[in-house]
């Protein structure tokens, strides 16, 4: 793969600080589907659980290894046809677009807002022939199995519970399950970080890779970068999104401890098979599925399906959508870098 080593040292650095604005706008854009559950059940406070959810977004870089970013870093588009202009466009349209969905309180995907962006801008760049059609197609499809196995495992679990306790006291099962929850989304938050960190660490090892300072057979991309990517998605945790939290733990349907640690099992179990096959899924689409997958065992009433249904259409534009501004922003990257 021929170097670009014309990249300036100012650039190079603009667009790694770029990128780690944008997994730190994840981490604070997704802080919802880590906390939404736990802290709408009351279990715990909500600055407490951002901390809590951040430790253990954190925790992930000890534990799972890095298929994820090897995915994005060289499965979804051919590592030779990037420049600093594709990734600008990239991270430009997946950042303009978490903005535009947290302002109005929608809980998209960054992943796959971060995907639509890397098409976008090397289609604008190369045409389509650069694109992986086979990476491509397993994350696309996982826009509808993700939150389909969330909603799957969300209710046989949550069936299988309530046979358990069918003759144990309401206060009683409440209680118990007000501390399994804490042990249940701090399973989530390990998938969180498991997946979305390692999406920002293939953006930077694609960058790294076109000026020609890390080879392309490299086998994962530099410590700095690993480390760097964990701490800045634990940071956005920590800095948490209010808005979306509201929708997802408040107007999809009414949570009780047990439903929250029946959703938040549901979605790490999802994600922790996605990370351990290198898919890299929405947190997004996982727990909103497990969600609904408990609030219908209770009663198919219990889901608010209109706002189920907006969210959606929601996941449905958000990779054309942020593929269209990074399209954009490549042109605008060509000019001004």
């Amino acid at each position: 793969m021929p170097a670009d080593l014309s990249i300036p040292i100012g650039t190079l650095a603009l667009l790694v600080v770029l990128a780690l604005a944008f997994d730190f706008m994840n981490g604070f854009h997704d802080a919802a589907n880590s906390i939404a559950t736990v802290v709408s059940t009351g279990v715990l406070r909500p600055h407490y659980a951002v901390v809590w959810a951040a430790f253990f977004n954190f925790l992930a870089l000890f534990i799972f290894h890095l298929k994820v970013a090897s995915t994005v870093g060289k499965g979804i588009v051919d590592p030779s046809a990037i420049d600093h202009y594709v990734i600008f466009g990239a991270l430009s349209g997946a950042i303009a677009w978490n903005v535009i969905t947290w302002y109005y309180g929608i809980p998209s995907s960054s992943s796959h807002a971060l995907i639509g962006g890397m098409i976008g801008a090397t289609v604008s760049k190369a045409g389509f022939h650069p694109l992986v059609p086979a990476g491509i197609g397993k994350t696309a499809l996982f826009i509808f199995l993700s939150p389909l196995l969330g909603m799957l495992l969300g209710s046989l679990i949550m069936i299988a519970i309530s046979w358990a306790c069918v003759r144990a006291a309401p206060r009683k099962v409440d209680r118990l399950f007000r501390r399994f929850q804490l042990l249940s989304s701090a399973a989530y938050s390990l998938g969180h970080g498991s997946n979305d960190a390692q999406k920002t660490m293939g953006i930077i090892w694609l960058l790294l890779m076109s000026a020609g300072i890390t080879a392309p057979d490299a086998p994962m991309p530099p410590s700095w970068v690993i480390v760097s990517c964990y701490v800045a998605m634990a940071g956005g945790t920590m800095f948490g999104g209010w808005r979306i939290v509201r929708t997802m733990g408040q107007k999809i349907t009414k949570l009780r401890p047990v439903g929250g640690f029946t959703a938040e099992s549901a979605g790490s179990i999802t994600l922790f098979m996605a990370s351990s096959l290198g898919i890299p899924v929405s947190t997004t689409h996982t727990i909103t599925g497990a969600i609904v997958g408990v609030g219908s065992v209770q009663r198919a009433r219990a889901v608010r399906w209109g706002v189920a249904g907006n969210i959606v259409i929601a996941w449905i534009v958000t990779m054309p959508a942020a593929a269209l501004i990074a399209a954009l922003a490549y042109f605008l990257g060509k000019r001004i870098l």
